[in-house]
């Protein structure tokens, strides 16, 4: 777990380096189509569970977790705000 949750970490700080130099309307139009997929993915689940492994729930509560509640809730996410502050806490 420790191996997968270190490599998470390394890919996503570089995925955020990358972020670095592109302007505004670019990483606009990324969270857009972000956010599709997430809806293309939620409406194919229907009412099924994901199963997300503990390395991820680790890395999605630690990056979120700053955020306030409200800011969570109208976050586009596929996990309800409670369940991530519980992975977290």
């Amino acid at each position: 777990m420790l191996l997968r949750l270190a490599y998470l970490t390394v890919t996503n700080t570089f995925a955020a380096l990358r972020l670095l130099p592109i302007g505004d309307r670019a990483k606009d139009v990324e969270i857009l189509a972000l956010r599709h997929q997430i809806t293309v993915l939620q409406r194919q689940l229907g009412q099924g569970r994901l199963e997300f492994a503990r390395e991820d729930r680790a890395l999605l509560a630690a990056l979120l977790a700053p955020l306030p509640f409200e800011t969570l809730r109208r976050l586009h996410l596929l996990v309800r705000p409670d369940t991530l502050l519980r992975w977290h806490y």
